[in-house]
C-alpha cells in the first residue's frame, strides 16, 4: 500500500461521516479539503521539483477510488483537481513556479469546455465568458478554462484549430456562488465561473495538443499519456469510486436489515444473487479501467500509442461506467424503502452516480461510434475525444 493510500485509509471514517455536511453546504468543507491535501492525493501527478510525486497514473486513480468509495463528492474533487497538475507540469516553467513555488498544495480548477472567447490585445488576449461545472473551485487559487481564440472582431475562423486552455489566478475570475443547485454530486461545489475581459499573457495560453514543456517531460512516461485519456480517466475514476461506495453502502444497509416477516435479508438467496452479480460487475469495471491505463502507459514508454488503442480505451471507459451504474441501480432496486431515507448513505451514492453520468466524458454513444468507424477504416468524428 502506498503512503497516500495509507493516509486516505486513516481519513476514511472522517470522509464518510462528513459526506452529508458537504452535501448540505454545496461544496467540500474547508476541513475536508485540508485533509485531502494532507493525504497527498492531489499532488500525485505533480512534478517532484514542485513537491509532487510523479507517480504511475494507476497509483493516482487507485487513490481516487479509495477516496470516492468513502465520499463521492470528495473522490470527484480529488480526481478532477488532482489531474490538473499533470497538465500544469507541461506548461510554462515560470508559470509553474508562480503557481506552486510558495505552496505546492495550491489547487487548480477547470472546466475545459470551450465556453470562452479570447480576442487579441497587445501581446496577449482578452478573455470573456461563463463556464459551468467548476468542481472544487472554492478551494482553488488557479484555474484552467477552455475557450476559442478569435480575430479582432471576435470571429472564430476555424473552430477546429482555435481551441485553447487559458490559465488564470483567482483574482481574475468570479465564482457564481448560487449556481450549483443540483440533485447529485452536491458536495463537489461545481459552480459557474464568469470572466469579463481578463488579460491573458502568452505564457498563460496553451494548446492542449502541444503543451510547451511536453517534450522536456518525456523522460517520465507519465507525461506521455494522452490528454483525453487522463482527463476522461479522472471522470471514469470519480464515477467508479461512487459505484464502489454504493456497493459498500448496500452491504452495510443489508447487514442489519430484516424483511416484513422478521427474517434476515442477508440470508435471502435472491438478495445474495443480486449482490454477487453487482459486486462482480463493479469489480470488473475497476479492473478493466486500471488495466487500460496500464496499457496506455506501457505503450507510451515504447512510443507505440495508436489511435486504435486510444479509442479502444475510451470505449472501455464509458462501458465500464455504464456497467457499474447498472449494477448500482440493481442494488438500489433491491435495497428496500429504508434506502430512500436522507440519513441512508446509499441514496446519496445513488444520486451522485447518476449525476456523474451526465458528464460528457461518460456519454457512451459518440465514443462507440468513433470506435466502430475507426475499426472499419472510416474517419472519426471531430467530437470524439481520444
Amino acid at each position: 500500500m502506498t503512503e497516500v493510500l495509507e493516509r486516505i485509509e486513516k481519513q476514511g471514517d472522517f470522509l464518510a461521516e462528513t459526506g452529508p455536511e458537504c452535501e448540505a453546504l454545496g461544496r467540500l468543507t474547508d476541513e475536508v479539503a485540508d485533509r485531502l491535501r494532507w493525504t497527498g492525493v492531489t499532488r500525485m501527478l505533480q512534478p517532484t521539483e514542485f513537491g509532487g510525486d510523479e507517480v504511475h497514473p494507476v497509483e493516482f486513480f487507485e487513490a481516487v477510488l479509495a477516496v470516492g468509495a468513502k465520499s463521492g463528492a470528495a473522490g470527484w474533487v480529488s480526481s478532477v483537481v488532482g489531474v490538473h497538475p499533470w497538465e500544469m507540469a507541461m506548461c510554462d516553467h515560470d508559470l509553474q513556479q508562480t503557481v506552486w513555488g510558495e505552496d505546492p498544495d495550491t489547487w487548480i480548477a477547470s472546466p475545459y469546455a470551450p465556453m470562452g472567447r479570447a480576442r487579441p490585445e497587445g501581446d496577449g488576449w482578452l478573455l470573456s465568458g461563463r463556464w459551468s461545472f467548476s468542481s472544487g473551485t472554492d478551494h482553488c487559487q488557479w484555474i484552467f478554462l477552455g475557450g476559442m481564440v478569435t480575430d479582432a472582431d471576435g470571429v472564430v475562423s476555424d473552430p477546429a484549430r482555435a481551441m485553447r486552455h487559458f490559465i488564470l489566478p483567482r483574482s481574475d475570475y468570479e465564482i457564481v456562488q448560487d449556481s450549483w443547485d443540483v440533485i447529485g454530486l452536491e458536495g463537489t461545489g461545481s459552480k459557474d465561473i464568469v470572466i469579463k475581459d481578463a488579460y491573458i499573457s502568452p505564457d498563460r495560453l496553451v494548446d492542449p495538443q502541444a503543451l510547451p514543456m511536453a517534450e522536456l517531460r518525456r523522460a517520465n512516461p507519465l507525461y506521455r499519456m494522452p490528454f483525453p485519456t487522463m482527463f476522461s480517466g479522472a471522470i471514469t475514476a470519480g464515477t467508479l469510486a461512487i459505484a464502489e461506495g454504493a456497493l459498500n453502502a448496500f452491504v452495510e444497509h443489508t447487514r442489519e436489515r430484516v424483511d416484513a416477516r422478521g427474517a434476515a435479508v442477508a440470508s435471502s438467496p435472491h438478495q445474495l444473487a443480486v449482490l454477487g452479480a453487482a459486486s462482480a460487475d463493479i469489480a470488473a469495471s475497476r479492473l478493466q479501467f486500471l488495466n487500460d491505463i496500464n496499457r496506455v502507459y506501457e505503450a507510451g514508454t515504447k512510443d507505440a500509442l495508436t489511435p486504435a488503442l486510444r479509442l479502444e480505451v475510451r470505449r472501455n471507459q464509458v462501458r465500464s461506467v455504464r456497467r457499474a451504474v447498472d449494477a448500482v441501480d440493481e442494488l438500489f432496486m433491491h435495497a428496500g424503502g429504508g434506502a430512500l431515507r436522507r440519513d441512508a448513505p446509499f441514496q446519496r451514492f445513488w444520486r451522485d452516480i447518476h449525476a456523474a453520468m451526465n458528464h460528457i466524458n461518460n456519454a457512451a454513444e459518440l465514443t462507440y461510434e468513433g470506435y466502430g468507424l475507426q475499426l472499419f477504416g472510416q474517419p472519426v468524428p471531430a467530437g470524439v475525444r481520444y
